[in-house]
Parts: C-alpha cells; sequence; structure tokens
C-alpha cells in the first residue's frame, strides 16, 4: 500500500506482503526504495532486514541508460545477469535468452508486481550450452519507464514460490501513481554508423474513483541491424574466380533489426473499503525480429548445389522428377567444378534444357536466409485482497499469459521442389498459454510472529502450429538427394503439430519470527503436485542476526525444482549450424527423448532437475558505507538440457521420416533432451554504496561485484567434453560495476565502470579475454519538465578480440557470445518532459 499525496488509499498488487502499515511509506520516495517486499510474506523489511541478499533498482537505473531493451538494461547494472546478442541463433535471436548467477534462463522466477510471469515460447535450441534447451520468461516485453523499481532476489526460493526459483527471482514492480505524466524521446546509433536506434515511451497516473489508480505506460521503437562480419574466405575466393553474384560480405554477424515494437502495460488499484482493495495488471507487446543466417556455397551447399562436397554440381532430373523413376532419361550432362568455377559449357546446357536443373539457375551467388518471427506477448492478472476481523489478511488472485512467435524464413528453398520451390517460408508458430489461480493468507498473531498460507494451481500449455506445407514437404527432387523442407529452418509437419499441457497444484506454509529485536528466523514448506511426472516437496529455513546496530549477519538453506516444461518434452526442431572439426555447416535435429532414436542413446522420460542452495552473508556499516557481502552455493541434479549430438543412421532417418518427420532426410545428427548432469555454482556478491556531499552538489558511488564458477560434478556419456566445457567456461566468472552518479545544480553527470571476465565461444572454439567497458552520460535539467540527455554506451569502443579464424570460418569477426555485445559504443541523446 502507499499514501499519494492527496492521501489516497492505493493498493498496489503485491502478494508477498499482503498487508504494509501505512507508516511505512510515510517518510516519502526515499523510503519506499530501502524497503523489499521479495523474499518475505509478512510486513516489508529493509534490505539489511531481510534473511536472503535482495537488490533493489530504482527506476532511474533503468531510464538513465542508452538502450531500450530491459534485459540489456538490467545485464548492465547486475553483474550476476549475463546476456549476450545471439546474432544467428535460432529462435534466440527472437527471444535472448538471459542467465543469473551462472545458471540457465528458466532457473529464475520472474513476477510482476509480485505474480508470476509466464514464460516465452521460444525454447533457445542454441545458446552456447548454458542456455541450450531452456524455455525461460522474457522481460523485453516490458518497458522500462513503466517501472518503479525491481527487486532482485538472489537466494533460491521454490519453497516460497514454486518452480523455476533456483537461481533467484526478478520483480518488477510498476508505477502506481494516480496523478502525473511523461514522455521521453530517444534516438542514437553506434559509432561505425549503423544500428540507428529510436524509441518514444510515456507513462500517465490517474485516479480510478476517488480511492484508486490507473497507470499507464508505453514504449514504441524501432532499430538497424549492425554487420560485424568480415568477408569469408570461401566467398572471396568465388568473386576472385568471375561469380559477380556473391555479396560481400556473403553473411552478415550482428544485432538483428527489429520494427515496429510497441510495449504497453497497465497497472490498476482501487480500496473497496472495509479493508478490502482490487487490484490488475496486464501488458500487450509486438514486435518483429529479421535476423541472419548461414551462407550456401553456390558450389558446394550439400543436398542444394552439391552431392559431393562440391567436386560437382548437383542437376535435377526433371523427367525423371516427373515420372518418378531414376533413369537418367533426361540425360543431363554432368558440371564439374574447377579452381570455384563450374564448367561454363556444361553449365550452360543445363541452362539451356527444360528438363534439367540447378539451383544456381535461381542463386548463381549462393543465398544467405534471413530468419526471424514475429512476438505477441499479452498478460492479465487481476485479485482481491483484505483483512477479516480476526486478523486473517487475504488475496485472491487469477492470472493468464500468452508468448506467441510467428517464425518466417526467407531467401531460401525447399530443394526438393526444385524450380516449384517457394523462397519465402512460414515454418509455423510456437505458442506458450499459461492459467494460474492463487489463494493466499496470512496472519500475525503477534507483532514478532507471522504466518502465511496457501494453495495454487497452474495450466500450462504449449502449441506448436503446423507451417506451410512448403516448408516441410518432402518434393519430387529429394529421391535425387535435393534435401526436403525450407533450408536452414525447416517448417512444422502434422506430426510435430499438437498442443501438450500439464497443470500443477500446490500448497505452502510460511513463517517468521522474531524472538528478539536483533534475530529473525524464516521457515517455508511447499508441496506440489504435477499431472505428468509426480510430486515434490521443497524447504527453505533462513535467518537475521543484526549482532550491532552497524553489523549483521543472515543466512538460508533450501531445497528447490525447475520442472520440464511441456515445450521440451514434446518439441521437434532442425538448426543449421557450423562444425568447427568438419568446416561445414551440419543439420542437427531436436528429438522427443522417447523417440526410437533417443531411446537407443539412452533417452527417457524426463524429471525435474533438483536443487539445494546455500546463502551465508553479512551487512556493515563504517561511516557513510554501506557493505553487504554474500556466499552462495547451489547444486544441481539431474540438470535438463540438450546432449551432445550423435550420428544418424540410415535406417534411423527413414524410421522417423515414415513417424511423419519429414526433414529427417536432411539430418545428419540429432541430440535429445535428458536429465544428464549435476553442477556446482558457487561464488560472492559484493555491493557497496558510499554518498558523499560537496560544498554545493553530492556524489553516490556504488560498487557491484560478482564472482561465479560452474563445475560439472557428475554427467553420463550423452553430455560430452564440449558440453562441459560450454557450461564451466561458457560465461564470465568474474564481472563487476563501479560507478559515480553525480548532482550539481542543474547538471547530472554518470560514469560507470564494467568489467567483464574470460569467455569460452563453443562454436569458434576459443577463448577471449575479459574486457572493461565505460559508460557516460550527462543530463542538464532544463526546467522543472524538461530534461535533456547525451550518452555513450561502452564509450571508448571497447570490443572482444577479433576471431583469428574468422574469414577461413564463417566471418564472425568477434565472438558472437561475447557477454558485452560486439556492436561496440552507442551514443544517444534523450529527452525527457514531465508533466506535474
Amino acid at each position: 500500500m502507499k499514501i499519494t499525496k492527496q492521501g489516497v488509499l492505493l493498493s498496489l498488487a503485491l502478494p508477498l506482503a499482503i498487508v504494509l502499515p501505512q507508516s511505512t511509506f510515510a517518510q516519502g520516495e526515499e523510503m519506499i526504495e530501502e524497503v523489499v517486499t521479495t523474499g518475505t510474506r509478512s510486513r516489508a523489511r529493509s534490505v539489511e532486514d531481510s534473511t536472503a541478499p535482495v537488490d533493489v533498482l530504482s527506476a532511474e537505473y533503468f531510464t538513465d541508460q542508452g538502450d531500450t531493451d530491459l534485459v540489456n538494461l538490467v545485464r548492465n547494472i547486475v553483474p550476476s545477469y549475463n546476456v549476450n546478442t545471439q546474432p544467428i541463433s535460432d529462435a534466440a535471436t527472437i527471444v535472448r535468452p538471459a542467465n543469473l548467477r551462472g545458471l540457465a534462463p528458466d532457473h529464475t522466477l520472474v513476477l510482476v508486481n509480485g505474480k508470476r510471469r509466464h514464460r516465452a515460447a521460444v525454447i533457445y535450441w542454441l545458446g552456447n550450452g548454458v542456455a541450450d534447451g531452456a524455455q525461460g520468461p522474457d522481460i523485453s516485453p516490458i518497458p522500462s519507464i513503466a517501472l518503479k523499481r525491481v527487486e532482485v532476489l538472489r537466494d533460491g526460493a521454490a519453497a516460497q514460490y514454486g518452480s523455476d526459483a533456483i537461481a533467484g527471482v526478478m520483480n518488477f514492480i510498476l508505477k502506481d501513481d494516480a496523478e502525473g505524466a511523461s514522455i521521453e524521446a530517444k534516438v542514437g546509433e553506434y559509432s561505425e554508423g549503423d544500428g540507428q536506434a529510436y524509441s518514444i515511451s510515456g507513462n500517465i497516473g490517474l485516479p480510478l474513483g476517488n480511492d484508486g489508480f490507473a497507470n499507464f505506460s508505453f514504449e514504441y521503437g524501432e532499430a538497424d541491424a549492425t554487420d560485424r562480419s568480415v568477408q569469408r574466405d570461401d566467398a572471396a575466393g568465388l568473386i576472385a574466380a568471375g561469380n559477380t553474384a556473391v555479396a560481400n560480405p556473403a553473411q552478415i554477424w550482428g544485432s538483428p533489426e527489429i520494427t515496429n515494437e510497441l510495449k504497453v502495460f497497465a497497472n490498476f488499484g482501487l480500496d473497496m473499503g472495509n479493508g478490502t482493495s482490487a487490484y490488475a495488471h496486464g501488458n500487450f507487446a509486438t514486435k518483429h525480429v529479421d535476423g541472419g543466417f548461414y551462407f550456401r556455397n553456390p558450389n558446394n551447399r550439400g543436398a542444394v548445389f552439391s552431392g559431393d562436397g562440391g567436386d560437382t554440381l548437383l542437376i535435377g532430373d526433371m523427367l525423371d522428377a516427373e515420372d518418378g523413376i531414376l533413369d537418367g532419361s533426361a540425360n543431363c550432362p554432368t558440371v564439374t567444378i574447377t579452381d570455384d568455377v563450374p564448367d561454363p559449357v556444361a553449365l550452360a546446357q543445363v541452362f539451356a534444357d527444360p528438363n534439367c536443373f540447378s539451383f544456381q539457375e535461381i542463386f548463381p551467388g549462393g543465398f544467405t536466409p534471413r530468419f526471424g518471427g514475429d512476438v505477441k506477448d499479452i498478460a492479465l492478472t487481476a485479485g482481491v485482497r483484505g483483512e477479516m476481523e480476526n486478523g486473517i489478511r487475504w488475496d485472491v488472485s487469477a492470472g493468464a499469459g500468452m508468448n506467441d512467435v510467428d517464425f518466417f524464413i526467407n531467401n531460401t528453398v525447399n530443394a526438393s521442389l526444385g524450380p516449384a520451390t517457394p523462397t519465402r517460408f512460414n515454418p509455423g508458430d510456437y505458442t506458450q498459454v499459461e492459467q494460474m489461480f492463487n489463494l493466499d493468507f496470512g496472519y500475525s498473531p503477534t507483532d514478532s510472529t507471522n504466518i502465511a498460507f496457501g494453495a495454487e494451481w497452474r495450466n500450462e500449455q504449449f502449441e506448436v502450429t503446423v507451417g506451410q506445407e512448403e516448408s516441410f514437404a518432402i518434393g519430387s527432387l529429394a529421391d535425387q538427394g535435393f534435401s526436403a523442407a525450407s533450408n536452414g529452418f525447416p517448417g512444422f509437419s502434422n506430426i510435430a503439430g499438437g498442443v501438450f499441457s500439464r497443470k500443477n497444484i500446490s500448497l505452502y506454509v510460511d513463517g517468521e519470527w522474531e524472538p528478539t529485536d536483533q534475530l529473525l528466523v524464516a521457515a517455508a514448506v511447499r508441496y506440489e503436485d504435477f499431472d505428468d511426472f509426480g510430486t515434490t516437496t521443497n524447504y527453505k529455513l533462513a535467518a537475521n542476526f543484526r549482532v550491532t546496530d552497524n553489523f549483521g549477519l543472515r543466512g538460508t538453506i533450501s531445497t528447490g525444482f525447475k520442472a520440464p516444461t511441456p515445450g521440451q518434452s514434446n518439441a521437434f526442431n532442425v538448426s543449421t549450424e557450423f562444425d568447427i572439426d568438419l568446416g561445414d555447416l551440419v543439420n542437427n535435429g531436436t528429438v522427443p527423448s522417447t523417440s526410437p532414436p533417443a531411446l537407443l542413446r539412452g533417452g527417457a522420460p524426463l524429471e525435474p532437475e533438483d536443487s539445494t542452495s546455500l546463502t551465508v552473508g553479512t551487512f556493515f556499516h563504517v561511516g557513510a558505507l554501506d557493505v553487504t557481502i554474500d556466499y552462495f552455493q547451489i547444486d544441481v541434479d539431474d540438470r535438463l538440457s540438450l546432449t551432445q549430438d550423435f550420428a544418424l543412421t540410415p535406417e534411423e532417418v527413414q524410421d522417423l521420416i515414415d513417424a511423419g518427420i519429414t526433414s529427417a532426410g536432411n539430418l545428419q545428427n540429432f541430440r535429445f533432451f535428458a536429465n544428464q548432469f549435476d553442477t556446482e555454482t558457487k561464488g560472492f556478491d559484493i555491493v557497496a554504496t558510499y554518498p558523499m556531499d560537496w560544498s554545493n552538489s553530492n556524489t553516490v558511488f556504488s560498487l557491484a561485484y560478482n564472482n561465479t564458477d560452474t563445475s560439472v560434478t557428475a554427467a553420463t556419456d550423452a553430455v560430452g567434453e564440449t558440453r562441459i566445457r560450454e557450461y564451466e567456461e561458457g560465461l564470465p566468472e568474474t564481472r563487476y560495476n563501479i560507478s559515480a552518479n553525480h548532482h550539481w545544480d542543474k547538471w547530472r553527470f554518470l560514469a560507470r565502470l564494467s568489467y567483464y571476465d574470460d569467455w569460452y565461444d563453443s562454436e569458434d572454439g576459443n577463448t577471449y579475454s575479459g574486457k572493461s567497458l565505460v559508460d557516460l552520460e550527462a543530463a542538464y535539467h532544463w526546467s522543472d519538465s524538461l530534461t535533456v540527455v547525451l550518452g555513450a554506451q561502452n564509450a571508448f569502443d571497447t570490443t572482444p578480440d577479433e576471431n583469428p579464424g574468422a574469414a577461413a570460418g564463417v566471418g564472425n569477426r568477434y565472438s558472437q557470445f561475447s557477454p558485452f555485445g560486439f556492436n561496440g559504443s552507442f551514443w544517444y541523446l534523450r529527452l525527457k518532459y514531465d508533466m506535474l
């Protein structure tokens, strides 16, 4: 709850702290930033009084940056949170995977106003190992202007909130003002002159009746693509040999183009009298993402341009295709390739003969597909809460969320259809739908004791929508060695399409007790019953002991779990990846863990991941210096991920085709989900702030430091050495931010130094050294309403070390999994106008 300037009591939808004394917020907005509701079901507590570490990030942390994607904004200020650009990563380019404390994206629970947010429809088939196979929530639809604050609980919390809360909980709390409005415009571009971006956002607070608020936020923006490629050696060789149709660069590595990105959020609260209040929040978001893919060489791309690795062109006999009899009746010539040049005489005969066909007729310079999707995200949560005469607090709420990705792939072919192939395909949709119902109760028999209990029902549904027929069809040229389905991202066939769902119910009990003014102890137990794999019970014990007014200790121990999603259990996918050992593109398929090929390699029905978490920390003051230090250890057993790649036998390929998986004819390898290994993740966080007052100005210095080390402690043979190295070295072990925020008269200056440690890139096989980046921003308050901001992210244009094998490989000048990106410095101008 909150007291507005008019004295109207408004309801903030936070079931974590079902009721708060009005005096808690009576001291002004600064006091609001000092209390947290995440991690407790009792009254809101200060950060230091919490039993577990919680970062409280005010709205200014996000608005005082140049980026508009909330995923990047969080990464820039929370060292334990990692996300990268994902330039060519199938669906992960559309919804990028993010990692908290070195764990998978779906090991972090995301809340909005204390209510669980639905996960994204995208399954991360490619994600540098750590994210491979995960299906986590997407926070990018949240406009930063809608945020009041963000609370990041860095502790296991499955006993309190349920599945997924292994690494921690991120609670995005929306603005709840009943008055005022602001509008903001932002433009910027990278120092290389590309990636131009703009956004327009606004927020308005309105009264809802006499005792309520309606707060609305929006953001609309677009961003051009970037290019950080070098020309591939094979493409340069084709150009040197006289092929003028080859592009330069033939393959683009960079951020995708994002257009028509709209984000809308609404937050409502209404005091209904007699201690009862109603609340609701919802969102609507859309965007169009268009990214690059791998170059298809016109001389040697298998099953499209060549059938023997580039010695000769693959020529289709259209007469054989018509009658279905492979007798060479068209007498098509053999087109040999010498020094990157197909035999011009034989090729001319093919072009002149309507009964012979080569894809060089359509794409003489090869082709590079364009892949992306149209994303739609919708959610609505509403509830009523109050307090009975006997002091029992109650909260009843229901919510639903949907995330849909409608994929497309253009500038490609279904080679088995020959000259009849389209070049633009709709491979189908992934759709995630979730519904939930919560019933929460709380009771404080004494001022020092609180008991909370409740129940939750959830229904999770994953749908695969069948694509257009040409995207998965087996055409008449398939028997002659031409690949079926849309090349690069095969469409979802009838056998892959379907709706897969799971329901679960949970019961919890949560208690807190303060036996003395110095000691707080807490405990929680949660029981969950899933209709597909059974039950699980988890617990949490925690304590906070304030030794003196300036020094204290805290610690937690808990168990947790993460249930496999219906999508992970049932989805089928084909990804085109570059094999550094072969030096060529290969098609790798992901099949259900209970399919026949998977069963022969140890596949089995999926089980939940189990975790045990320990956190021990201290907090202290030395003068104006505030410091918290927390050690953590998270052991996860039966981790769910994708196995290493297994070669398919011809018999297994045919079995999959007979089962209706038409694109299996293109596969060299396959993999599947499995509970295949155990990990130990440990490290520590340091957070420190030091304010300084000058004669006519003030500065706040801050440090946020994270060290996270992950070790694979046990693994099955299906994991493989590369996959283990991805988990152990794929993310920086150490990250930290040091910032200074200075206010002087009408000016504000911000400087932030960010360090990212070494990381391993499994796609190019290199380990890249750590780098430091500097962000700078200057703001001038032109008037009480207008603020002008000029800033630079990565002001000194720091980039990762260059990939030594870029030209010989696929042209990526920098590591695609750089933890800070690879586009260089981004300069921006922002105008903000507040209407009080």
